[in-house]
């Protein structure tokens, strides 16, 4: 599984014209299923998510995870993020897990999400979205269940 993980002032989803999903403050959090992700790939990221230290303290050093300002997520899926450009210029998305199975990944992703008790947003899975945020610093940062980066 991947996540890109952006701090956000605000964020929101759209589809067909209807805003259906927003949150203020927090982290926008796009997430690929890779084929053959299992729950130690959704914990591996629910954990680095919720706990990455990229709000401020008094001080102004990132040293806060999205629950101490009283953040909230906002959860895309985006298939995309297991494109591969290694060879040519069209991405290959053959890693991706196929719609089926990325969306039951994505559903229990969700889920442990919420258990957290941080308050969780979504998009809408396999819809064309218009997503919307005002990054914050920016920071963005890039997880990857494997590790591969």
């Amino acid at each position: 599984m991947r996540a890109v993980v952006t701090r956000v002032r605000w964020a929101q989803v759209e589809v067909e014209g209807e805003v259906c999903a927003k949150i203020g403050q927090g982290l926008l959090v796009l997430l690929g299923s890779e084929e053959g992700d299992t729950d130690k790939d959704i914990s591996y990221i629910c954990e680095k998510v919720c706990g990455l230290r990229i709000f401020p303290d008094d001080a102004g050093k990132m040293n806060r995870s999205v629950r101490e300002p009283g953040g909230e997520l906002l959860l895309v899926s985006q298939f995309t993020l297991l494109g591969d450009v290694r060879k040519g210029k069209r991405p290959s998305f053959i890693r991706a897990g196929a719609p089926a199975e990325a969306q039951g990944v994505y559903e229990a992703a969700v889920e442990a999400f919420r258990a957290t008790g941080i308050p969780v947003q979504t998009g809408v899975f396999q819809a064309h979205m218009q997503v919307s945020s005002q990054n914050d610093g920016p920071v963005t940062i890039l997880l990857d269940s494997r590790r591969l980066f």
